[in-house]
């Protein structure tokens, strides 16, 4: 009986975890609705024109200000790789974001302060690829 318990909870945590990191991975079809706050300035097709700010096409992976975008004030120089946690802080707060990592100010002023619209946004741009 013991041993049935043991599988039982472990089953259940198993379970628990899954489901926590499925909420977590965000869904790409809601980021593409996200996305359209981020239209103003930025573009997300391949080969894609920058506007104000960089094109955003196979920004996941991709070391800070490396684009052609030639406008980089605060992602100069940055000493950095896009993933999903970076984006999700920058995402938040872009000024706060640049500013601890001794950069200076970022011009974009958008925040996404609700987390699950983050993860979209990020699932949707880790399909561009």
């Amino acid at each position: 009986m013991r041993k049935e318990k043991f599988i039982a909870v472990a089953l259940a945590a198993a379970m628990a975890l899954a489901s926590g990191s499925a909420m977590a991975a965000g869904d790409a079809a809601k980021g593409v609705k996200v996305f359209k706050k981020c239209k103003a300035c930025h573009t997300a097709n391949k080969g894609g024109k920058h506007k104000v700010g960089p094109n955003l096409f196979g920004v996941v992976g991709r070391k800070a200000g490396s684009t052609s975008f030639k406008r980089y004030k605060g992602l100069k120089g940055a000493d950095w790789t896009w993933d999903e946690k970076l984006l999700s802080e920058f995402l938040a707060d872009p000024k706060k974001f640049t500013k601890g990592r001794g950069k200076k100010t970022s011009s974009m002023s958008l925040k996404l302060k609700k987390k699950d619209q983050r993860a979209d946004v990020i699932t949707y741009l880790k399909s561009l690829k």
